[in-house]
């Protein structure tokens, strides 16, 4: 597994962003996905999760109405919409993969997000 995050950026409060991931690893399909951000002195802050196999998606309420999560067609990417954005957004957003029970747990369970082994370097996201 290698993931890969891509479209991060500098914006201005109120703008928006999407960011991408890609399992360049391929070597199996996995369908419980999420991603999480880091900031500087906080701790991991899990924002979105999607269990591709019903659709079902996970959000922390600081992202509720403004990010959004969801998978290509063809089902090796994952992106996250951000729109709205606002200066507490900035931190640098992680992707992961996540065995399918903790998926809604990658969002709700701290312990589940400082844990999390299969993720990518991240991508950083700047709102001023």
């Amino acid at each position: 597994v290698q993931l890969v995050e891509s479209g991060g950026g500098s914006v201005q409060a109120g703008g928006s962003l999407r960011l991408s991931c890609v399992d360049s690893g391929y070597t199996y399909s996995s369908n419980s996905w999420g991603w999480f951000r880091q900031t500087p002195g906080k701790e991991r802050e899990g924002i979105a999760s999607i269990y591709t196999v019903d659709g079902s998606t996970y959000y922390a309420d600081s992202v509720k109405g403004r990010f959004t999560i969801y998978r290509d067609n063809a089902g090796d990417t994952i992106y996250l919409q951000m729109t709205n954005l606002k200066p507490n957004d900035t931190g640098r957003y992680v992707c992961a993969k996540v065995p399918p029970p903790y998926c809604a747990g990658l969002v709700a369970n701290p312990w589940v997000v400082a844990t999390v082994g299969n993720r990518g370097q991240g991508t950083q996201v700047t709102v001023s």
